[in-house]
């Protein structure tokens, strides 16, 4: 016989039956919810219909009613639920899950603040109600133009920003694609910064595409020199300069002498096995000697820098330096949570503060190992 309101309110423990199924079932604790059992392909199941709290006896039988056709036709209507969550699913939702989840890894509170700030401010006004399974270049490039000139360090990070949510959502099966990279940087033309000492750097979303394309291109000195300089985070020069006798490749490290470095302090640089793979085949190419030199440039003299910008630019990366690598490492490093002091260490960058200076006496060569080759795994994905 089907239930009363007085004979669900005052239900004890276990479950009472109001017929076609549906079941009212009582905790040893009191708390009531309403159950569905049906068949489904010729076997039980059990569907939660809500409780009693929030869904009374009348709802319950219309629910109840629901998910009998549905079962009689076939349709599970949680997953079609779900089909239709992510089919609306929308850039801000999607943003807000990545932040609940990835970010609370970070120790750094002031990085999750900025991350959380710069999307509420340049990204949500214009994609936060979008579908982020549609999200495409155009919309990213309409987010993006009132800050691209006049917040250009600002506007670099949030595209970076955005292309890493895009990707978590294609990763989570809410998009069909990853972040389009390619087709933004047709629509945003490279940010010329004028200031001294700063240097055009391609978003760092943006170099596994150009390795890609370097790796395809015909194998040669500069092309090679190139890839050792983004794989290491160094210096033009640095790389140009490098000879034979600065590898030790059974350690895994490049060591630069201090007259070679521009705060004249000897560097160790921890190769990674893409890295190590390039060197290892430079030394097939040159001299046994440890004076050869790795990437040498017109008969046999050092390689001029213009040799690596032509590289850069006949592989795509027009608009952008050979030192903005070092940039995009850094930016790199710093969305993936490494510590702030093992990226300024893999770039040689020398302790300001003369007090931490004078106390420091590590350069973090076995936390930048596993740092370096998270860094060529990113560069090769």
């Amino acid at each position: 016989m089907a239930l009363t309101q007085l004979q669900v309110r005052n239900a004890k423990a276990g479950s009472h039956s109001d017929g076609n199924g549906l079941l009212l079932r009582v905790s040893a604790s009191g708390a009531k919810s309403w159950i569905l059992r049906v068949q489904v392909d010729g076997k039980r199941k059990d569907i939660g219909l809500g409780s009693l709290d929030h869904v009374s006896l009348a709802e319950a039988r219309e629910r109840a009613r629901i998910e009998r056709k549905a079962a009689r036709d076939g349709i599970d209507l949680k997953v079609e639920a779900k089909k239709l969550k992510i089919a609306s699913m929308t850039f801000k939702e999607a943003a807000e899950s990545y932040l609940d989840h990835a970010l609370s890894s970070l120790s750094n509170v002031k990085h999750q603040k900025q991350w959380r700030s710069t999307l509420k401010t340049y990204a949500y006004p214009t994609l936060g109600e979008l579908v982020v399974g549609k999200v495409d270049a155009p919309d990213i490039a309409e987010a993006l133009k009132p800050i691209w000139k006049t917040k250009s360090e600002t506007a670099r990070r949030v595209r970076q920003r955005i292309a890493t949510i895009l990707d978590h959502a294609q990763a989570k099966g809410w998009r069909d694609r990853e972040a389009p990279e390619r087709a933004l940087s047709t629509l945003l033309k490279p940010i010329k910064q004028k200031a001294k000492g700063n240097f055009p750097a391609m978003p760092y979303k943006q170099v596994p595409a150009f390795v890609a394309a370097m790796r395809a291109a015909k194998t040669t000195v500069g092309r090679d020199a190139l890839l050792f300089a983004i794989l290491t985070a160094a210096r033009s020069q640095e790389v140009r300069g490098a000879r034979r006798g600065e590898f030790d490749l059974e350690a895994g490290v490049w060591i630069v002498a201090a007259e070679r470095m521009k705060k004249r302090r000897l560097h160790r640089v921890p190769l990674s096995s893409a890295a190590k793979a390039i060197v290892e085949a430079a030394f097939k190419r040159i001299g046994s000697t440890d004076d050869a030199l790795l990437f040498p440039g017109m008969k046999g003299k050092v390689m001029s820098d213009m040799t690596l910008g032509k590289v850069l630019k006949a592989n795509g990366g027009e608009g952008f330096t050979v030192h903005g690598f070092r940039s995009s490492f850094r930016d790199w490093a710093a969305e993936e949570g490494y510590s702030r002091d093992w990226a300024e260490s893999a770039l040689a960058h020398v302790v300001k503060d003369q007090t931490e200076a004078a106390y420091r006496r590590t350069d973090f060569l076995e936390q930048r190992k596993a740092m370096m080759e998270a860094w060529a795994t990113a560069c090769e994905k």
